[in-house]
This record gives structure tokens, C-alpha cells and sequence, in this order.
């Protein structure tokens, strides 16, 4: 059995990341994607263990103390850990793990991490990226303007990826994501 590969894909929130990842692990096989932990509540519809573990914050603290996690950050104000025995343990099986995170958590991982693949997702343009966080209806006004605020830095940290799909269209930048997998796996 070999090895799978880490592939670490972040992007500003509301450039459809979620989305291209759930779909292409739905198109591929032996694809996973690992399950955070994060202090923030649930949004609508997810599920403990499936989309995050939601902890509290002094067991968040507890786990960092310890070591647990291959990389962690703070965004917005929460935050979120990736569990460093749970990507390993997949990767042994021979799955690809997939890591949703942000830039920061991304440079922690491929330091410690150099074979990992890294993507960026970008939006076609900041008024795109302002309308689909709008059209999701999911935030404030005020929590719109602080992730458009931080969208910018967020996407100066682009060239740090190996590659960058920019998503104009979702089926074009899932076929671009699958054509990455497709080509690091042969």
C-alpha cells in the first residue's frame, strides 16, 4: 500500500472552497477530507464530526498544549486545529487528505509537511467574492466588511501555493482541481 498525499487547500471566505472540495471528493476516490476542530459554533446544517468538531476554547487550549495539532490558527475570532495523528493515520491507509485551512495554517503545515500540495482558490474579482458572501446569507454586514477586509491579505499569500484555480466558473475550477489530483497521482 503507498502512502497518500496532503493537499492543502485554502482561499478567502466565499471563493466556494467548501464547494469545490465537496465535489471533488464526491468525483474521486480514496479522498478524504480532514476534520477540523474550531471554537465557533455550529452554522446551519453542520454536523459534529462531519463538517468540524466544535470544542470549547479551554479544551482548545488543552490540545495545543499538548501538541496535538499539525497546525492551528486564529481566524476571525475563533480557533481552529487540524489533528496531526488523524492526517497521519489516514495517509498511512493510503488515502489523499485534503486540509481546509487558511494561509497561515498552511505555511505550518508544509513546514512541517514539504511533499504536501498546496491550492489557492481564488474569486474572479473582490466585487465577486463581496456578492457570493452576500448571496449565502450567512453573516452580518459587519462580519461581510471584516472578511472582505481580510480577503486582500488573505490573497497576498497566493504565490506561497504551488498552484492557484481561480473560480469563475465552478465547474471549470473543479475540473482544474481534479486535473491537479489526477496529475499528482500519476
Amino acid at each position: 500500500m503507498t502512502t497518500g498525499t496532503l493537499y492543502i487547500i485554502a482561499a478567502p471566505s466565499g471563493a466556494g472552497k467548501s464547494s469545490l472540495v465537496k465535489a471533488l471528493v464526491d468525483n474521486l476516490d480514496a479522498l478524504k477530507v480532514s476534520v477540523s476542530y474550531t471554537t465557533r459554533a455550529p452554522r446551519p446544517g453542520e454536523e459534529e464530526g462531519v463538517h468540524y468538531h466544535f470544542i470549547d476554547q479551554p479544551t482548545f487550549d488543552d490540545m495545543l498544549q499538548r501538541q496535538v495539532f499539525l497546525e492551528h490558527a486564529q481566524v476571525f475570532d475563533y480557533f481552529y486545529g487540524t489533528s496531526k495523528d488523524g492526517v497521519k493515520a489516514e495517509l498511512q491507509q493510503g488515502y489523499d487528505v485534503i486540509l481546509e485551512i487558511d494561509w497561515q495554517g498552511a505555511r505550518q503545515v508544509r513546514a512541517l509537511m514539504p511533499d504536501a500540495l498546496s491550492i489557492f482558490i481564488l474569486p474572479p474579482s473582490l466585487e465577486a467574492l463581496e456578492q457570493r458572501l452576500q448571496a449565502r446569507g450567512q453573516d452580518s454586514a459587519e462580519v461581510i466588511a471584516r472578511r472582505m477586509r481580510d480577503a486582500d491579505n488573505e490573497m497576498q499569500h497566493r504565490d506561497e501555493f504551488d498552484c492557484q484555480i481561480i473560480n469563475d466558473d465552478f465547474e471549470t475550477a473543479l475540473s482544474d482541481l481534479q486535473a491537479v489530483i489526477h496529475a499528482r497521482r500519476v
